[in-house]
């Protein structure tokens, strides 16, 4: 094929690439200059030589346009890293509903919500789909409540062979000689400590006042 038709194959594949919805294929024609049919007939030649070449994406027309997607025959593949790939993303919320759970199992879902003080419903999912807990019983009480726990997946990431392994929590509680250190520090403000001293002031200026003079000499 001759450059200027390589061009523009090059040109409709990085438009594909780039456009997160299917483009339709006269806005492609318009952009190209080209016939509609044209754009049609380049779009079914390159998604035939990605089949040919048994790539791991396809290029398929849908919803009256053209798009980009992973091939069906790796779907197991990129649901693996969706669930599995990305544990390093979690966010501090749900870090922070993992470690109630690890060192609170079992505990319910509103037994986590009354601890962090929101709800944690999609929180709770998202660390189901990643693996890191399991329902592990059912509450005997009112309601049956589901009782969550870690999961094996949580050891093996954590490194540790069982929940007891966990650190203390003592370990992250600061000492009572820090938290006296925090408390002299919040003390030491100095609108506190003008407002003490001029209070101060004035208590030794009424004392002053109220002292008797000896005149008997």
């Amino acid at each position: 094929m001759n450059g200027e038709g390589d061009d523009i194959r090059r040109a409709i594949e990085a438009i594909l690439m780039v456009s997160i919805d299917p483009v339709a294929p006269n806005l492609l024609a318009q952009l190209m200059e080209m016939p509609t049919k044209k754009v049609e007939a380049i779009c079914a030649s390159l998604a035939d030589e990605y089949e040919a070449e048994g790539r791991g994406f396809v290029l398929l027309r849908v919803g009256g346009g053209y798009r980009f997607q992973s091939h069906p025959a790796q779907a197991a593949w990129v649901e693996r890293f969706v669930l599995e790939g990305q544990h390093s993303r979690l966010t501090s919320a749900a870090l922070e509903t993992l470690a109630i759970v690890a060192y609170k199992q079992p505990i319910s879902r509103n037994q986590v919500s009354a601890i962090r003080g929101v709800d944690v419903d999609t929180v709770i999912r998202t660390l189901q789909q990643r693996g890191y807990i399991e329902v592990v019983a059912t509450d005997p009480g009112p309601g049956n409540a589901l009782m969550f726990g870690t999961s094996q997946e949580f050891l093996e990431s954590m490194g540790i062979d069982k929940v007891s392994d966990l650190p203390s929590l003592g370990d992250f509680v600061p000492g009572p000689e820090i938290v006296e250190a925090l408390e002299r520090g919040l003390l030491a403000d100095p609108d506190v400590v003008d407002l003490e001293a001029e209070a101060g002031g004035e208590a030794d200026g009424g004392s002053e006042a109220e002292v008797p003079v000896d005149d008997r000499s």
